[in-house]
């Protein structure tokens, strides 16, 4: 093993790691049938990369009561994982290479999500990427989500190193604000929006993480 880099990295799950917009939406929708209620026509738009607590209340506008935001919450994800089970699911294109070439570097990274740790646990199941990532952050794990950085921030716990020495791969704009505001470089994905509208929101954009080489993203810290 070379010896390791002085900065790390941090990936989000769903739309950087793996394509599960499809599968998300329609799990929204299992759900508001099974309950009998409406979804606001731009709703996953809105809720895309936030947690399940603050979508419930402030973007359906479906309860306010805790314990129900936790119970349609728990349904939600385990809608979720009955779509994953049965199908197959790889990473994104490009995913892989990536992750090889920062292991070779020496590169320590960690994954932090707005989603639950049994997805991730799922779907790196299926995938076979759990041994290039030191360890998860979940919602479980935070009190706030994104746009706060505390979920990256714990993540970089992870790697043992400062929010300042990480870049954090992201697709969804709260994602791309919450490393913002916890001072790390990023790398936007342009999976779930394009790269014209990421314009702005991250120090490089991407389309696919292979695009990328380790000296590039090596310059932002010498």
């Amino acid at each position: 093993m070379p010896h390791e880099a002085p900065w790390g990295a941090i990936f989000d799950w769903d739309g950087v790691i793996i394509d599960s917009s499809a599968s998300h939406e329609r799990s929204w929708e299992l759900l508001a049938a099974e309950e009998g209620r409406t979804l606001p026509g731009d709703h996953f738009t809105l809720g895309f990369g936030r947690k399940n607590e603050i979508i419930i209340p402030e973007i359906l506008g479906w309860t306010a009561d805790p314990a129900e935001i936790t119970r349609l919450s728990l349904r939600k994800e385990a809608l979720y994982r009955e779509l994953v089970v049965g199908r197959e699911l790889d990473p994104m294109p490009g995913v892989r290479e990536w992750l090889e070439r920062l292991r070779e570097a020496g590169i320590p990274c960690s994954v932090g999500s707005s989603t639950h740790l049994a997805n991730i646990e799922v779907s790196m199941a299926k995938t076979g990427l759990a041994p290039f990532f030191r360890g998860v952050i979940t919602s479980e794990n935070v009190q706030l989500g994104k746009p706060n950085p505390e979920v990256f921030i714990k993540a970089a716990l992870l790697i043992r190193r400062d929010p300042e020495q990480c870049v954090v791969f992201e697709d969804a704009f709260p994602g791309l604000q919450a490393a913002r505001n916890g001072g790390m470089k990023s790398v936007a994905v342009a999976t779930t929006n394009s790269a014209a509208a990421l314009a702005g929101h991250a120090d490089r954009i991407v389309h696919r993480l292979d695009e990328l080489q380790i000296a590039e993203l090596a310059a932002w810290f010498a």
